[in-house]
């Protein structure tokens, strides 16, 4: 870590150094001149993921490189870009210097966009027991975990073990936790019965955990109601206004005394973000980093910060901007457009001001809800709304046509063609990649 990373700089061009490739690291790249800046992007992976999908690789309908993309192709057109696969450990700001665990890279200025992780609320006995989602390779692992539980299913030698084997816990009544649940259920009324005429699927339970009073507490109450009647129609075990306190010994306790035995807990129940080191205590708070209208983080004059890692108080938002892919977006194009505009002489920059564009969430096929400003609705065309939205932010014309053919697929097959169960070779070389 103490020698300097081999990136030459550019005469004529300050460096700007982008942590994460994230929504709104991959925005802000792909918004600033190319030809004013000399850019370095930094991730500890290679390519970009649309998080919103990662359920669907993780109940196999879509395959994990459609929702992926190379970060060196994305920007191999532009002009002094360069990126390092590598972790951003501190920030010694003094010297203006990110120090990574390939070495130290120099900036004049840096724009961190480390996104967020699993929240686990402190729990930290959680961390090695459940199965999170917020990377393609944790959907990879659900997807393993749920195929592998129906294999393990039809050899279970008692019914103990088999409620443990076929009861499914989502924790987490949000989005993603709303969606993952309606996709699994599709999976168990149109598939399952194909694949395992030998299983008795009504034995298969899956249960939806939530801390709040209603589902999908962030949006309306009507698409909180749309989605509790919809799951309650499916037999979708609703435990709502509960916390878990422990999942040991494959047993997961809530607050209320109540346990269900599963050895499939995929936890989503929040985020919380990556923090990273070197910065002043006082800019930080719950994690995230303190910044001002402009995104500048506070007391730093060229270090801005963007995406779910920022926190931004103002009047409308005292507790900060929601976590969510569009703030992310709208706060990397704004940054981008103002360090354009004062590269080129124009000191002026434009404090940001978010636009609610609306929520939408799948509950299962055919069936959505919708918040768009005072207009709510459900049903088929909220979901066609919603198939629309996420094709159009899926990156690559590549990954749209497979995503495009993969939904069309499962929708007039009933069927899925991806339940593959991958299992990785334990080897020493897992090491050296480390």
């Amino acid at each position: 870590m103490g020698e300097a990373v081999d990136i030459p700089n550019i005469e004529g061009l300050k460096r700007i150094v982008v942590i994460g490739g994230g929504f709104a690291g991959f925005k802000f790249v792909r918004k600033i001149n190319a030809n004013l800046f000399q850019v370095v992007l930094i991730d500890k992976i290679n390519y970009h993921q649309f998080q919103p999908l990662m359920y669907q690789v993780a109940t196999a309908g879509l395959e994990p490189s459609s929702i992926a993309f190379p970060l060196r192709k994305a920007f191999k057109e532009h002009a002094n870009f360069h990126f390092r696969t590598c972790r951003a450990l501190n920030i010694n700001a003094s010297e203006s210097i990110v120090e990574t665990n390939i070495g130290k890279i120099h900036y004049d200025y840096l724009v961190i966009a480390t996104g967020c992780d699993t929240n686990y609320f402190e729990n930290n006995s959680l961390i090695d027991a459940v199965f999170g989602m917020k990377s393609i390779s944790e959907s990879i692992l659900i997807r393993n975990r749920i195929l592998l539980s129906l294999e393990q299913a039809l050899n279970a030698t008692s019914e103990c073990e088999l409620e443990k084997i076929l009861n499914f816990v989502i924790v987490g009544g949000g989005p993603t936790g709303v969606e993952l649940t309606g996709a699994l259920s599709d999976i168990k009324k149109n598939i399952l019965h194909k694949d395992y005429p030998e299983l008795d699927l009504s034995k298969m339970n899956i249960h939806l955990i939530d801390s709040s009073t209603r589902l999908l507490s962030s949006m309306s109450e009507y698409a909180s109601k749309k989605v509790l009647e919809n799951f309650q129609k499916k037999g979708v075990i609703i435990h709502q206004n509960r916390a878990v306190v422990s999942y040991e010994d494959d047993c997961i306790k809530m607050d209320n005394g109540e346990e269900i035995y599963s050895q499939n807990v995929f936890w989503v129940a929040g985020v919380k973000a990556n923090t990273i080191n070197g910065l002043n205590n006082d800019v930080y708070m719950k994690g995230r980093l303190l910044v001002n209208e402009y995104n500048q983080v506070k007391g730093y004059e060229n270090i801005y910060c963007i995406g779910d890692i920022s926190l931004m108080i103002n009047d409308q938002y005292p507790k900060g901007h929601p976590q969510v892919v569009q703030t992310a977006l709208q706060m990397a194009n704004n940054l981008a457009k103002n360090m354009n505009r004062v590269v080129k002489g124009n000191s002026k920059m434009k404090k940001f001001y978010y636009k609610d564009k609306g929520s939408l969430a799948t509950i299962s096929r055919n069936a959505a809800v919708a918040d768009l400003g005072k207009l709510k609705f459900s049903g088929f065309i909220a979901w066609l709304l919603w198939l629309i939205i996420h094709m159009l932010y899926t990156t690559g014309l590549k990954n749209k046509i497979f995503v495009i053919i993969n939904w069309a697929w499962n929708y007039f097959t009933y069927d899925t063609s991806l339940r593959l169960l991958i299992l990785p070779k334990m080897s020493k070389i897992y090491k050296k990649l480390d």
